[in-house]
């Protein structure tokens, strides 16, 4: 295990991260795309550090939550902010290949899954030398194929599914969720300024859902100013902040 720090999430949490794992932008987003209700059960898939499921503790949200990774160093990143936190008994880490997510938890047993995948398509872009870095990035260990199969076998009937990921892979976000059973309903671009191109999209589909898709509008990163959005700065809270 390397060193590891920690960052402040704001409202007394905080989340244990390294150089090898750690979190951006859009497992921010996504967390707030996806907030479970308080009842709900959530299942943060490629969880890495774990930052997805401590956000939704933070905010009050979701009631059992299950993370699933697949790097044993991020899992023991993931669980220590468990710990650091006092998060309850409801809240755990499984080191798992969600390929094999059957031989760990059973089907149909959540409401909401949200990931954060591998952006780049097996054989694009130059893949990293760091297995962490290649694995978070490219489809080195998991597809999007596999990632939809994964979420078709855990959730509900009308569970939620809830992604982030570049705008060039939204048509195979959209095939692959569709042949899985899973009907994309919400989609919502996110662009770092005014009139500048989307850089991220966040897509919600619903397990046996019937078509009809709600574009949202656009989530502006930062105003003219360069300074965080108002909405943006809410989605942060304290995030980031020293205490």
């Amino acid at each position: 295990m390397s060193e590891f720090r920690t960052e402040n999430l704001g409202k007394g949490f905080k989340i244990c991260v390294s150089d090898s794992h750690g979190f951006g932008t859009d497992a921010v987003l996504l967390a707030d795309f996806a907030s479970p209700g308080s009842g709900d059960s959530a299942c943060d898939l490629c969880a890495g550090c774990g930052i997805v499921t401590v956000l939704w503790r933070r905010n009050g949200r979701g009631g059992r939550i299950t993370a699933v990774e697949l790097m044993p160093e991020a899992c023991v990143l993931a669980q220590r902010s468990f710990e650091l936190n006092g998060l309850d008994p409801d809240t755990g880490v499984i080191n798992c290949d969600l390929r094999e997510i059957g031989s760990v938890l059973p089907h149909g047993c959540m409401d909401v899954v949200a990931v954060n995948p591998p952006y780049k398509a097996r054989g694009s872009g130059v893949v990293s030398g760091s297995p962490s870095a290649s694995a978070a990035r490219h489809e080195t260990m998991c597809s999007l194929s596999d990632v939809c199969a994964a979420a078709a076998y855990l959730l509900r009937f009308r569970g939620r599914l809830c992604m982030c990921n570049r705008p060039e892979r939204l048509a195979d976000a959209f095939e692959e969720m569709r042949r899985h059973g899973i009907e994309p309903k919400r989609l919502r671009f996110v662009s770092k300024s005014p009139g500048s191109r989307p850089w991220l999209f966040l897509l919600e589909g619903t397990k046996g859902g019937r078509p009809f898709l709600n574009v949202e509008p656009e989530l502006i990163m930062y105003s003219r100013e360069g300074v965080y959005s108002s909405e943006v700065r809410e989605i942060y809270g304290d995030c980031g902040k020293e205490n």
